[in-house]
């Protein structure tokens, strides 16, 4: 039966499929094999740069033919080489071309021809499972389905050049974890791959690479072997410095960039080497500036942000490397106005990679600003930056929100532009826009951020309050996600300190003491110690102590003292016994002033 096409035939495609198309697929059937060769041969070339073509083929049953012959023992290898070329013709075409194949079970006919002996068949059909395997509508899973097909594909690296492009492609393009690392790394991917960096074949040399940068990302285990590997006397890490040189394509100083920085960043080389900071820091500024390309710059601006984001030293040397924070100012220009664009194409291209571009400069300015006080005064600074930040709060993409949301965060740790900018540009209004209705990654940083501007030295504190604030946090302890009942818990706690009575009264009556005593027995330690520090800050006062303990002292005393007889580490304990002792001896010194009166 055809594998057809998933989205709705409509008469018109229909009335398209011409009686060309259909030749094409009658001589498949041909009881000449010599015909049958010629008939691959010819819609070969029919096929190629022509998708109305490949679409016509594959809605008139090309695909189950071509398989089959690919798959007959008595075809010729020619026959079943053209047949391995038309397929991958056919998936060059749309994402719906690759569905239908994938459909008819493309790839486990592929990966059976691999144990053909005849190299160029071997080729034709890797050329083509790397093209579907490339594709975004296929998944990554296919290629671990069956055990034996990893270790046979580190055996054909060394059949060719072409075999050993086209495996290191479809390994960095279906490595996607650390189960898929674990899986590359354990069948010998750094040893069979490590040579190929020296090939003389500039397409290995980059697929190879590119494998390293999967394969060491946030992956200690790869890492750590990754920086002790000779290749030609040369230990890896040098090899990697060697390609992010200024003579060498940006494309290879970009992905050996990279590789240093994931290297770096799993603990395998020190954020003071050398080649982090006098190599790989400057070569990932030099690819934010203007002449670059714009998807290199949102490349570059990315990998810098992850490289500096933990290590406050290399953050100070960053921000005053090339101009790096008023340089990222430029990313929010694009796209230039319609009327200074003449080309349609570059209009095109900058309205794709615009909202890459303020996604990246967020990242990066978020890194940037994540410790030093002068460094964030100096983003703030940079032309129109706060209104950027605001208007990223609002944007369509889901990850520019985030990436604003970041960047906000991080710049809210500094006490001074709490107190100045962020009440300038009233900052408040539209986070609280933001956690009304966000998905749960957007969330965590929202409410986490929310946590500063609810300080008491926080000018923001008492319009935040007046919004509605205690209503939508105390909704957070009650998520599923850890992370939003910590941040709900440490918002309240921070609302409650030295806050009025009502305040007080208002957190208690939304939150429900049978909330309350469910986060005292949270599993999360977190979520505990917060929840500790917040009945802490509620009765911090005599008056407030006698008004709470008064009707829920009883349930309050009940549920510390479980907290100290269960299995808690000592800072829980700790943190318990503090604040039961200073309840206690506040309702103690509040008995003896009416014993004294009496």
């Amino acid at each position: 039966m055809a594998c057809l096409l998933e989205t709705p035939i409509r008469m018109s495609v229909l009335s398209e499929v011409t009686a060309s198309s259909r030749h094409y697929v009658d001589r498949l059937f041909d009881p000449d094999p010599q015909k049958v060769l010629q008939g691959v041969i010819d819609m070969k070339n029919a096929v190629i740069g022509n998708n109305k073509q490949k679409a016509n083929l594959i809605v008139l049953g090309a695909v189950p033919r071509l398989l089959y012959l690919l798959q007959q023992e008595t075809s010729s290898t020619e026959l079943k080489t053209e047949c391995a070329v038309v397929l991958g013709s056919l998936a060059m075409g749309t994402e719906n071309n690759v569905k239908s194949l994938l459909d008819c079970h493309i790839i486990p006919a592929l990966l059976q021809g691999l144990l053909s002996p005849d190299l160029k068949f071997i080729e034709a059909c890797l050329r083509c499972l790397r093209t579907i395997f490339t594709s975004p509508v296929t998944p990554e899973e296919l290629l671990y389905t069956d055990a034996t097909v990893i270790p046979h594909l580190m055996a054909l690296l060394s059949r060719s050049r072409y075999t050993q492009e086209y495996i290191c492609q479809i390994f960095s393009h279906c490595c996607k974890g650390p189960d898929h690392q674990t899986i590359l790394f354990n069948h010998g991917a750094v040893q069979n791959i490590a040579h190929l960096l020296t090939s003389v074949s500039y397409k290995v040399r980059m697929q190879a690479l590119k494998c390293f940068s999967v394969l060491a990302f946030e992956n200690p285990q790869v890492s750590m072997t990754l920086v002790n590997v000779l290749v030609d006397g040369e230990l890896l890490p040098q090899i990697f410095v060697k390609m992010l040189q200024r003579d060498k394509p940006i494309e290879m100083q970009l992905t050996s960039a990279k590789c240093l920085t994931y290297m770096c960043r799993a603990g395998a080389i020190r954020t003071d080497d050398n080649c982090i900071v006098l190599k790989t820091l400057p070569c990932l500024v030099r690819m934010c500036s203007k002449e670059r390309l714009l998807e290199e710059r949102v490349e570059g601006a990315e990998t810098l942000a992850y490289l500096i984001e933990p290590d406050v030293e290399l953050q100070r040397i960053a921000s005053i490397t090339d101009h790096l924070i008023a340089m990222l100012a430029d990313y929010f220009k694009y796209p230039s106005s319609v009327s200074a664009i003449t080309d349609i194409k570059r209009l095109d291209h900058d309205l794709k990679h615009a909202h890459e571009l303020r996604q990246a400069a967020f990242k990066l300015y978020a890194s940037l600003g994540a410790n030093d006080e002068d460094i964030r005064k100096k983003i703030i600074e940079t032309e129109n930056m706060m209104d950027r930040i605001v208007t990223g709060l609002s944007e369509s993409s889901v990850k520019v929100r985030l990436a604003a949301v970041r960047c906000l965060h991080s710049l809210s740790r500094s006490v001074q532009q709490l107190r100045t900018s962020f009440q300038d540009h009233a900052v408040w209004k539209p986070l609280m826009k933001v956690l009304q209705n966000a998905p749960d990654e957007i969330l965590v940083v929202a409410s986490s951020m929310l946590c500063n501007l609810l300080l008491e030295f926080s000018p923001s504190k008492e319009p935040i309050l007046e919004s509605g604030a205690v209503e939508l946090l105390c909704g957070l302890t009650q998520s599923e996600n850890p992370a939003l009942r910590v941040n709900g818990i440490w918002a309240l706690m921070n609302m409650a300190f030295q806050a009025e009575q009502k305040i007080k009264a208002d957190i208690l009556r939304s939150l429900s003491t049978e909330q309350l005593f469910r986060l005292l027995s949270d599993s999360d330690l977190n979520v505990l110690m917060k929840t500790l520090g917040l009945l802490r800050n509620l009765l911090s006062t005599r008056p407030h102590i006698d008004k709470i303990m008064s009707t829920h002292g009883k349930q309050i005393m009940q549920a510390v003292t479980l907290i100290l007889e269960g299995e808690h580490n000592i800072e829980v304990k700790e943190q318990n016994i503090y604040s039961r002792n200073t309840w206690a001896s506040k309702q103690n010194s509040r008995s003896l002033c009416h014993a004294g009166q009496a």
